[in-house]
Order: C-alpha cells, then sequence, then structure tokens
C-alpha cells in the first residue's frame, strides 16, 4: 500500500490520461454503489474530484462521509485512490472539480445543480 506521498510520475502521467474509472460508495444500509465516472486527481490537495448533480445517488452517499473509492484500469496498468469521501456545493470547490473534469476529458455542459464529490486520498494501491 502506498500513500500520495509515493506517488511516481508515471501514475500522475497515468492519472492525467483520458480513462474513466469506477467510483465506489456506500448507500445508506451499508452496501456499496459503484458507477462509472470521469475523475481528476489535485496532487497538490491530494483530492480526487468527481463532478456530479445533487440529486444523485453517489453525491448523497458522498454527502454521508465515510469512505469512497476510485479505480481506474487500463490493460495491466491500475490504480485505485481510496479516502475520506464528502460532497460539496460550495463554488469554489465545484469549480475547482469542473476544471479538472475539463483538463482531462472535456468541457463540461452548464448544469444549475452541479455539484462536487471530494476524495481525500490516504491510500494507492496499483501499478501504472
Amino acid at each position: 500500500m502506498k500513500t500520495p506521498h509515493d506517488i511516481t510520475p508515471e501514475m500522475l502521467e497515468f492519472l492525467r490520461e483520458y480513462h474513466l474509472a469506477s467510483l465506489t460508495t456506500m448507500r445508506a444500509d451499508g452496501s456499496p454503489h459503484v458507477v462509472p465516472v470521469g475523475f481528476s486527481y489535485d496532487h497538490e490537495a491530494q483530492t480526487v474530484r468527481v463532478i456530479t448533480f445533487a440529486s444523485s445517488l453517489k453525491y448523497k452517499n458522498a454527502l454521508r462521509g465515510g469512505r469512497a473509492v476510485v479505480s481506474q484500469v487500463d490493460g495491466g496498468r491500475w490504480l485505485t485512490l481510496e479516502g475520506t469521501v464528502s460532497g460539496t456545493a460550495d463554488p469554489a470547490r465545484v469549480a475547482a472539480a469542473v476544471a479538472g473534469y475539463a483538463a482531462r476529458y472535456r468541457q463540461p455542459g452548464e448544469r444549475e445543480d452541479r455539484v462536487a464529490i471530494e476524495i481525500a486520498v490516504d491510500r494507492i494501491l496499483g501499478r501504472a
């Protein structure tokens, strides 16, 4: 197991490439909710950001806190980023999530109900 301090330049490059990932959050009953997402990783802040909308189940799960995981796979390369999850409607934090998404994928369309999920990464698994 690695921490964000152990991340290599190759891992960071892998996290900038165009790949989708699975996001796992926990439902209220304790069962996992797994969905495909686009995400960005802010190495300086050690934070995964996912944009979504306020009524999504993944956002509702994030608002309860706990832990979440984003896992990206490309052939034999894979990385799993795990940590404490939160949801935010704070305009500055949502803007950071949109900017990260736009840099990695494309500029998302406007949404009045846009929010963000943030994972404060403390564990990294995989090889890239």
